[in-house]
């Protein structure tokens, strides 16, 4: 290679090195224009309150807090504000006191934010004089691992997780609380719920509270239940779990008690339940008219004994023989009253009648049922008189009756059958049936053809005309039958003594007899 062809080589090759030279300088004044260094460090470019440029590492930074497109400048502030708490919280305020470097809030730490302004922009840098160790790199890698990890399993957490300041400034939350911010509170300027705010400060420990949250444009409110505890750097840590199932069921379970009261003051019967200190809880109005006892000694919730002592003063109660019995019948009445065996009859010295019945009650406690039973008793009474005198009437007839249900009970019966027949049915230890009278019939007037047909006639329920039968008893005695459909399906069979006068009237049998 002769000389020429080096020195050619030789000045293409110091062309090619100046244009790189010119060209890097070129690289290096655009961005020098800009501020934003593409080396390593964190370091931001703003136009106002947009991020125009980021390093590398910045971007990295910004990715640890979730931060999404558009960048603005509170997203960057959020990510750098916890380690340097003096960082102004717009671009504006922060472009003001440029240039100026910001320290971070531990002594120990030599880091600082750097303000510089050039052509309009706003340059925000981190320098840390401190060089990482292999070891520091390697524990910052670690632990970047495992805030990654725990940064998912927050932001897959189905509820709003979020961290406040000393200051009160939103310093982190997770996905779901960003969502539900979106959905209540998209203006909102500093990124936080303002529903989920506390009007008081907390000095320490932990503190619940329930909020409701109005979601724009619905009617339907979303309750959580909010616990914020203090942590030992001053931050407020908030825990937000949805209770719109358990406001439902309280909801429903004041319309119930609504329903409840309501009803309660509709019934005639009077109520009251004692909770499981033996204290009035609730009664009803019925309670007031039934017993005479004033509203506002029933709201001042007397306990058991003192409910009773007033019944006995106010003589609405049976007057007790002896007052200490009295008051152990009131400690057996709880007892049966828990075990759902208590019912008592009171006959006032007015003429009521009460019904008294004790029942047990969830947790411990009891309710007393009274009811006014007085037209009831009166009604049982008349009934039974009617009973009794029907009953004498009928034992005064010189026929033997005997009646029997449209099941074939037998129902009732006179004095003159039980003389007649030898038989009294109300000493039977089981009921009388037609069959059990057919047998003790057939047995004392021998086997006549006639108590067959008879029990054809009573088990055809189609066939209820009256009919008649001559039939005579083993000794001899004529009797007269009779037999008389009555309401209801019930049937009347009488036996009367047939004067002997004649002939037996042999053909009136034989065509009224049943067939």
């Amino acid at each position: 290679m002769n000389v020429l062809t080096i020195l050619g080589l030789a000045s293409i090759c110091l062309a090619v090195a100046f244009a790189t030279l010119w060209l890097i300088s070129q690289l290096d004044r655009r961005y020098n224009s800009h501020l934003t260094p593409r080396g390593d460090g964190v370091f931001y470019l703003f136009d106002g309150d947009d991020l125009v440029d980021a390093t590398g590492e910045g971007m990295d930074v910004l990715r640890e807090v979730g931060s999404r497109n558009p960048l603005l400048w509170h997203h960057m502030r959020r990510a750098l504000v916890l380690r340097f708490p003096g960082l102004p919280r717009d671009a504006k305020a922060a472009a003001a006191i440029a240039p100026t470097e910001l320290p971070t809030d531990k002594e120990n730490d030599p880091a600082v934010v750097t303000l510089t302004l050039s052509n309009g922009k706003l340059r925000v840098g981190i320098k840390d004089p401190s060089p990482a160790s292999v070891a520091d790199r390697h524990l910052r890698i670690q632990h970047g691992r495992m805030l990654r990890r725990v940064g998912k399993a927050t932001n897959l957490y189905p509820y709003p997780l979020w961290v406040l300041s000393d200051r009160g400034e939103l310093d982190w939350s997770n996905t779901a609380y960003r969502d539900l911010r979106a959905k209540t509170d998209p203006n909102s300027p500093d990124s936080k719920i303002q529903s989920f705010e506390f009007s008081e400060s907390l000095d320490s420990g932990t503190e619940n509270k329930r909020i409701m949250v109005q979601p724009q444009n619905t009617t339907d409110a979303i309750w959580y239940n909010v616990t914020r505890t203090k942590s030992e750097d001053g931050a407020n840590l908030n825990f937000a779990t949805n209770i719109d199932a358990v406001i439902n069921a309280e909801i429903a379970q004041r319309k119930f008690v609504q329903t409840l009261t309501k009803t309660f003051a509709q019934l005639s019967a009077g109520l009251a339940i004692f909770d499981r200190d033996r204290e009035l809880a609730l009664f009803n109005p019925a309670l007031i008219d039934l017993l005479g006892l004033s509203a506002e000694f029933l709201s001042a919730q007397p306990t058991l004994v003192s409910f009773f002592d007033r019944l006995r003063d106010t003589r609405m109660m049976p007057e007790p023989k002896d007052y200490a019995n009295w008051r152990q019948q009131i400690t057996d009445l709880v007892i049966a009253s828990v075990d759902g065996r208590f019912q008592e009859t009171w006959t006032l010295p007015s003429g009521l009648t009460y019904r008294v019945t004790g029942r047990p009650h969830p947790d411990g406690a009891i309710a007393l049922l009274f009811e006014d039973i007085s037209a009831e008793i009166s009604l049982t009474r008349r009934f039974r008189t009617q009973l009794s005198l029907g009953q004498a009437v009928i034992d005064t007839l010189d026929e033997a009756i005997v009646v029997f249900s449209a099941s074939g009970t037998l129902t009732s019966s006179n004095k003159t059958y039980r003389e007649l027949w030898m038989f009294d049915p109300d000493k039977s230890f089981a009921d009388v049936t037609i069959r059990d009278a057919l047998r003790h019939w057939q047995s004392t007037a021998g086997n006549d053809p006639f108590w067959h047909r008879l029990r054809d006639y009573l088990a055809d329920s189609t066939d209820r005309s009256e009919r008649f039968a001559d039939i005579t008893m083993k000794t001899g005695t004529p009797l007269e039958c009779r037999v008389t459909p009555l309401a209801g399906g019930a049937t009347l069979v009488g036996f009367r003594l047939r004067p002997v006068i004649g002939p037996p009237r042999q053909v009136q049998r034989e065509q009224s007899e049943p067939h």
